[in-house]
């Protein structure tokens, strides 16, 4: 859209709001996606924006978002929820000045600082095609996600982050049915070492 590659990192984040939350102090900011990811930076953030616009496509948040998230967006009297919205255009010569969005009455323009956007992910697994089994949104399939028909060859199950192709592992983000979390990833990367370790002394 409109403004979103010239600002990227000058105003316009991608799944990032911990660190730079502050440097956003006491100014109008956007968070743009109904999950719960969406949800906790809305909540960080109200601690140092004058205002959160949370902004989503959908009716509510009831559909995409924990119950406990949403009962806390309620109470913080500077987020305001925006339904039925998408954005247009983000504005600014060197950094995010503002942004345009379509809502059900009309344009909705708002004088942003910052706008942080979580709508989920891509896996970038095309360069795996015909290599490892994947899901139809590409995230790559393991342990018992890997079925009869996905190419395993071995007498044995694959481990737990084992791919279809025996000795290859998936850990974190790109795994599919993983939990989208930086800790997760982690424990899921020092899983791996130690099934790669099993796996190498079978050979």
């Amino acid at each position: 859209m409109p403004g979103a590659k010239e600002l990227a990192g000058a105003g316009v984040y991608y799944g990032a709001a911990t660190t730079e939350a502050v440097l956003y102090r006491d100014v109008e900011v956007g968070v743009i996606g109904g999950g719960n990811s969406a949800g906790q930076a809305a909540v960080h953030l109200s601690r140092y924006a004058t205002r959160v616009h949370l902004l989503v496509r959908g009716a509510g948040l009831e559909a995409t978002m924990s119950a406990y998230l949403i009962e806390q967006i309620g109470e913080l009297e500077n987020v305001e929820l925006h339904t039925h919205c998408s954005v247009r255009e983000l504005r600014g010569a060197d950094h995010l000045e503002g942004a345009t969005f379509d809502a059900p009455d009309g344009d909705l323009d708002l004088p942003l600082s910052a706008v942080f956007v979580f709508i989920g992910q891509q896996p970038r697994t095309a360069w795996l095609e015909g290599v490892t089994a994947c899901d139809s949104r590409g995230f790559i399939l393991t342990g018992t996600d890997v079925e009869e028909g996905h190419g395993w060859n071995l007498d044995r199950e694959p481990r737990l982050l084992e791919s279809s192709l025996p000795g290859v592992f998936a850990a974190g983000d790109v795994r599919h049915r993983s939990i989208k979390r930086i800790a997760s990833a982690v424990g899921e990367g020092a899983m791996a070492v130690q099934l790669v370790h099993e796996y190498m002394a079978e050979l």
